[in-house]
């Protein structure tokens, strides 16, 4: 697992591993049943505290993308299409919610934005 944390973000780590770790399992990169690092040597390897670690871990499990086997370790949860479905409009929203605040602060207004949006989306599809 390659994840990379930054000091300077406005998350706090546990945060960061655990939306990184989230995004590996929702674009299929983690599948279902894969075996994670434990806590232990997550932590060893991101040089972080295992309570960061454990924090990460307990997140990811009540959201539902982890299960935890006491003595075997952590594992990727069978998902359904409409949790990843869900948790992807959502972070979509999130970004079109800061974009659309940024467009406001800088005076472009909504037409401009709406064929900004189509361009890229039309891009993206050729």
């Amino acid at each position: 697992m390659n994840i990379i944390l930054s000091n300077t973000s406005g998350s706090p780590i546990y945060e960061q591993i655990a939306e990184q770790i989230k995004a590996l399992i929702i674009s299929g990169q983690l599948a279902p049943e894969t075996p994670l690092p434990s806590m232990r040597l997550l932590a060893k390897e991101l040089r972080v505290s295992l309570i960061t670690t454990k924090r990460a871990y307990e997140e990811l499990e009540r959201d539902g993308y982890l299960r935890t086997m006491t003595g075997k370790g952590s594992f990727v949860a069978g998902l359904d299409n409409d949790l990843i479905r869900g948790e992807q409009l959502r972070l979509i929203e999130d970004q079109l919610r800061a974009a659309v605040n940024r467009a406001r602060l800088n005076g472009i207004p909504l037409t401009e934005l709406e064929e900004m949006l189509v361009r890229f989306y039309e891009e993206e599809s050729k």
